[in-house]
């Protein structure tokens, strides 16, 4: 519990221009913010988290407070955990751009946490945003009450025990996406602190068994669950915001996420379970949301951006400034490439990396970053550049969601030299191809083989490509498989939210059902697909949940279900053991094989004689395949020998078999090499546990010439 944090007498001092945001010093703290078109700045201190008034106001002075477009002052006698909002006035002239409110309070958007209330919950009822300077000149300072303060965070006070990022290799990477507090939410998570940071940190041993190296969370940036109004039709209960993806202070982890709900406890809890997840040997990347925030269009709230200078912040429509450009979806767009976004963006970075020892950050709608203040697209975008070419985050991973609401689609094409990508075509084409579609077999090689079409012009590696099949936004991998269309009916749109195209099929019934075999063909499509998305080169991401076929009852767009919808049900960790434990072994034979995780496109020849190609595609007669011809049959050769430009690999040959159709097919084998045999690794067709063996346990084919390769079936063999 932090004490009351003014240690009196305040003295006002001039202060420093940078660091940005609140920052202890010696002599107090220093506060520093932007605005370049302000006419002045107030910082007010509370005492308490629901105070409606400060107990302490400072106008800084434009002379002595100010430094080119900082205004700063430092308050001596105050220590962290001090509770602070600003405000500021200027003109308020929409047309113009300009949206100043001296009586409106304003989060730092540098603060580092929040205390613990809801904006749009506590609303007052005779809200509305300000549309002319009438009502700015006539109103008054609103109350405090029912909106969060910042809070002055001391970084230093924490024991990190020596830790630091891991920053593992891309290419030895397993990710796993999860939303922090649905994974643990349910009252079957075995957890004592439900839905917290510490509820994460008691499912850390089952993550570690799993074997995913890379926990990638969903937004926990602060954000306000109560932004969303709409109300379930069939239980008449109000929607949230569960997924995040609408910030309103980027330095801030949320701290409705955290067990400890005093003022700093989200700061604390956050490191703790970051450090022991690196502890144990997983990563924590960041799910970051910079193309929009929480202030929305011309008729949003002003909680700090809009409220310090909205010109500079945000793409306003060219003749008409009262209006934003909506490249996102979601009401306005961050202005990202103005060199003082830019420096925010970087900052914001900085921190988390620094301060929170994240290992990276995966950037939604990421092409809004590569677009100039007048929303157009850029060659070589200086944000970009800026995050790829950074010092500190050199070792840092980012990935790029390669798209936006406004049309940009760069996926294979995005700017910036290193950055990774969302393959969304692995996803879409993988998807097809297991649903049986006709000729996807070249699609889906090229997708399995690491997406050389996309990634190898530009001089990027396979592990470039972020490999999915799920994700957060779309059906589960249990609903891929049970569903033939979407069932968004209690997000309150009448089913038409949410994407049409999802690839999907149930074999035969809509939903859950009793039917033995269906479930036998559900059950093994999941592991065909989960399988191929393992082994496949690149960077695999996982959802959690599928590896026990968590559900959301068909809803394919669950942003707004912060309930069973989308929380991780754990009794399916039970009834469903057998996809979880397969998902295990898929898992450590990626991590346990060179060859399935290369850092180098396959050349498709031989370094040396006897020695196979790195990659050999076949027929299911034996000869090379005729992608003409092959429709749901996929056969490959995995040379494992070391060479020279596979000086990394030293392993055994795999040959994998992929049937699609509905019809068995008799597969020839090639020879398995001097002193070699075949043996079966995997064969989905098998009821488990017989379906995968695990190493030194892999069973012998007596006959090493041919395979009877049924319906919907992958099999993986090993040479020895």
């Amino acid at each position: 519990m932090i004490e009351w944090a003014i240690m009196e007498p305040i003295t006002i001092l001039q202060g420093t221009p940078l660091p940005y945001g609140a920052t202890p010093v010696r002599s107090g703290i220093n506060f520093s913010v932007f605005s370049r078109n302000a006419t002045s700045v107030i910082l007010d201190i509370f005492e308490k988290e629901d105070d409606s008034q400060p107990v302490f106001s400072c106008t800084l002075d434009p002379k002595r407070n100010r430094t080119g477009d900082m205004w700063h002052v430092c308050l001596q006698g105050l220590k962290p955990g001090a509770l602070y909002l600003y405000r500021v006035d200027g003109p308020f002239e929409p047309k113009h751009g300009h949206r100043f409110d001296r009586n409106r309070y304003l989060l730092d958007p540098y603060a580092k946490a929040l205390t613990d209330t809801s904006i749009f919950a506590n609303l007052p009822p005779d809200y509305r945003t300000p549309v002319d300077k009438m009502d700015i000149e006539l109103g008054k300072v609103r109350s405090a009450q029912g909106f969060p303060k910042c809070i002055v965070i001391d970084d230093s006070e924490f024991d990190w025990e020596g830790d630091m990022p891991l920053n593992y290799k891309l290419q030895d990477c397993i990710l796993y996406e999860s939303h922090l507090r649905g994974f643990t939410a349910s009252s079957n998570s075995g957890v004592a602190a439900p839905g917290t940071y510490k509820g994460m940190i008691e499912k850390i041993p089952y993550l570690k068994k799993l074997g995913v190296t890379s926990v990638e969370f969903l937004p926990i940036q602060e954000f306000d669950e109560y932004e969303n109004a709409n109300t379930n039709p069939r239980t008449g209960e109000r929607l949230k915001n569960h997924w995040g993806y609408s910030t309103i202070a980027f330095f801030a982890p949320k701290n409705s996420y955290a067990s400890d709900r005093t003022p700093g406890g989200a700061v604390r809890e956050f490191k703790e379970m970051v450090k022991e997840m690196h502890k144990n040997g997983i990563e924590v990347i960041l799910d970051i949301v910079f193309n929009h925030t929480a202030e929305g269009n011309e008729r949003g709230l002003t909680l700090n951006f809009r409220g310090f200078d909205n010109s500079i912040y945000y793409i306003l429509e060219d003749n008409h400034k009262q209006y934003y450009k909506n490249y996102s979806g979601c009401g306005n767009t961050v202005n990202c490439n103005h060199p003082v976004v830019r420096t925010f963006i970087i900052d914001c970075l900085h921190y988390w990396v620094t301060e929170m020892h994240v290992d990276g950050f995966r950037f939604d709608l990421a092409s809004i970053l590569g677009r100039d203040r007048n929303g157009n697209l850029i060659k070589d975008p200086p944000v970009i550049e800026r995050i790829a070419e950074d010092p500190i985050l050199s070792k840092t991973k980012i990935i790029a969601e390669a798209w936006d609401a406004g049309g940009a689609y760069q996926v294979g094409n995005f700017p910036g030299g290193r950055w990774a990508e969302w393959n969304d075509r692995f996803r879409d084409e993988i998807r097809r191809y297991w649903r049986g579609d006709d000729n996807l077999s070249a699609g889906a090689a090229t997708r399995i083989a690491g997406s050389a079409d996309l990634y190898q012009d530009d001089g990027r590696k396979p592990y470039h490509s972020v490999n999915f099949i799920t994700s957060h936004d779309g059906f589960t991998m249990n609903d891929l498989v049970s569903y033939n269309g979407k069932h968004n009916e209690q997000n309150g749109e009448n089913n038409r939210d949410g994407s049409d195209n999802n690839s999907s099929y149930n074999y035969g019934y809509e939903g859950p059902t009793l039917n033995r075999d269906i479930e036998n063909v559900r059950t093994r499509q999941v592991k065909n697909m989960m399988l191929t998305l393992i082994l496949s080169q690149g960077t695999p991401m996982l959802l959690a949940g599928d590896e026990i076929r968590r559900t959301q009852g068909g809803n394919n767009n669950a942003y707004c279900q912060d309930n069973e919808i989308s929380w991780v049900d754990w009794n399916r960790a039970k009834s469903h053991e057998d996809v979880y434990d397969f998902t295990r072994k898929a898992i450590s034979l990626r991590l346990s094989h060179p060859a399935l995780r290369r850092k180098e496109f396959f050349e498709g020849r031989n370094h040396s004689a006897g020695v196979a190609p790195d990659i050999t595609w076949f027929s299911a007669d034996g000869k090379i395949q005729d992608w003409s011809r092959d429709n749901h049959f996929l056969g490959f050769r995995l040379g494992g020998a070391k060479s020279e430009t596979w000086a990394d690999v030293d392993d055994n040959d795999f040959f994998v078999m992929c049937n699609s159709g509905t019809k068995d097919i008799t597969v020839k084998i090639p020879l398995a090499g001097k002193q070699r045999r075949w043996f079966r690794v995997v064969d989905t067709s098998i009821p488990a546990p017989n379906d995968f063996l695990e190493e030194g346990k892999e069973e012998f084919l007596e006959t090493q010439k041919t395979y009877i390769l049924p319906a919907r079936t992958m099999v993986i063999l090993i040479n020895k």
